[in-house]
């Protein structure tokens, strides 16, 4: 039986693993870390006495092939989301509050409803966005969008740039931004409505596809970091564990699902985005369970250091993207800073001093800027028999859940494209 050899066991790894062994095609799964998910894991954490994740990611109602996963591994049910398209936002220095409320349909109705948009902006302001699909290949969100004083840049585009690509918005592809407006906003409210994990991202994205792999037969084996290929001029033949080999026969295909830079010390000649962006997270045990206005389960937080908080009974978990200056410091001086920012936006006590947790993902995405994205490599190796497969590939998508699984996908459709030749 011809078998599909799949190096990594992220959201890639496993999307592609799934897709296959439905089909019925004989997968193996090699993991180098001690469990699968990649950044999208979870833990539990013995000072908060909580399972937290890795950090905290959003799907919206637009991520198509994310939503094709979860129905495949049977885990759609463990997402919620509100009723329609909410973002509610705080500003941290001021303590005002508004939310961006999309209407549906393709005629951006909301902007001219002040309940629905920006506090204290207009709604020519909001149509700005617009600028972005006239946008050249080297342009910047912030060339695109960027006016002095403009609230809309501080309160709506510069967290969604940050959030979405990981990169700061004076740095990020105006084009990739723009792949993603077309999908969401100007598609409408019903394609903007947020997703959100119930439980934990394992419990959503990666316990239910390993019960599905081993009920189609597929094997995982964790704990196995490949040191390299062997092969032939067009073919991978051998894959080199430090435990021994595993042969490649003929007919049998290789899925690369790594982070680039392993995926470039294993093929030094190929191509990788090597520029990255950090992201910062930190949980805090609240001293009970809170709760956020229209019982949205997020947060968006501007005039500050943290950027989005989620919640999740008693635990309140802080992201910051493209961290670039923030990861330097020290995690009891983050703590403190997204504390600050966490007190206020939930109108808690400054003084009392909770269970934290700071997690650092120094190299958590590629840089998403005209540059870096010319440098994204397609889905066909180097050889005939091996694919690659990453959110860091050229899935003309930003670096999320959505790129992982939809690169994932592909190299799946491929394989039994192949096989069925």
């Amino acid at each position: 039986m011809r078998r599909v050899h799949i190096i990594g066991a992220g959201m890639a790894g496993l999307a592609c693993a799934v897709r296959l062994a439905r089909a019925g095609v004989a997968v193996r799964v090699y993991e180098a870390a001690p469990q699968a998910g990649g950044r999208c894991r979870s833990l539990y954490d013995s000072r908060l006495e909580r399972t937290i994740d890795n950090g905290n990611h959003l799907l919206l109602a637009a991520n198509q092939n994310a939503l094709a996963y979860l129905d495949e591994i049977g885990a759609r049910d463990r997402l919620t989301a509100p009723p329609d398209a909410r973002f509610p936002f705080t500003d941290v220095r001021s303590g005002a509050r508004w939310t961006v409320c999309p209407s549906p349909g393709r005629i951006p109705w909301w902007v001219f409803a002040r309940s629905r948009r920006v506090k204290d902006a207009g709604a020519w302001a909001h149509l700005r966005g617009l600028r972005l699909a006239w946008t050249g290949q080297d342009d910047t969100v912030a060339d695109a969008l960027y006016r002095p004083g403009d609230p809309v840049w501080e309160r709506l585009w510069t967290p969604i740039t940050e959030s979405i690509l990981n990169t700061e918005p004076q740095a990020a592809s105006a084009r990739l931004m723009r792949t993603v407006m077309m999908e969401t906003f100007a598609k409408g409210g019903q394609e903007c409505r947020p997703l959100v994990a119930l439980s934990s991202l394992a419990d959503t994205f990666v316990d239910p596809a390993l019960a599905v792999l081993r009920a189609h037969g597929a094997e995982v084996h964790t704990k196995q970091r490949l040191r390299r290929f062997e092969g032939e001029p067009d073919a991978v033949t051998q894959l080199h564990f430090p435990g021994g080999t595993a042969p490649v026969e003929r007919g049998d295909h290789v899925v690369l699902a790594t982070p680039p830079p392993v995926a470039e010390q294993l093929i030094p000649w190929l191509t990788v985005p090597r520029e990255t962006r950090p992201i910062v997270n930190a949980h805090i045990r609240l001293p009970h369970r809170a709760r956020l206005p229209e019982g949205i389960p997020f947060l968006g937080l501007v005039g500050g250091t943290a950027q989005w908080l989620f919640l999740r009974e008693d635990v309140a978990s802080i992201t910051v993207s493209a961290a670039n200056e923030l990861v330097n410091r020290p995690s009891e001086e983050i703590a403190q800073m997204v504390w600050t920012d966490t007190a206020h936006a939930l109108s808690l006590d400054e003084r009392w001093q909770p269970a934290m947790r700071v997690i650092k993902e120094r190299r958590a995405t590629i840089a998403q800027t005209p540059e870096t994205l010319r440098q994204r490599p397609g889905m066909q190796g180097p050889v005939s028999n091996l694919l690659l497969a990453g959110d860091w590939t050229d899935t003309g998508l930003p670096a999320t859940i959505e790129s992982a699984v939809t690169s994932g996908q592909r190299a799946a459709e491929e394989i039994l494209r192949r096989l069925s030749a």
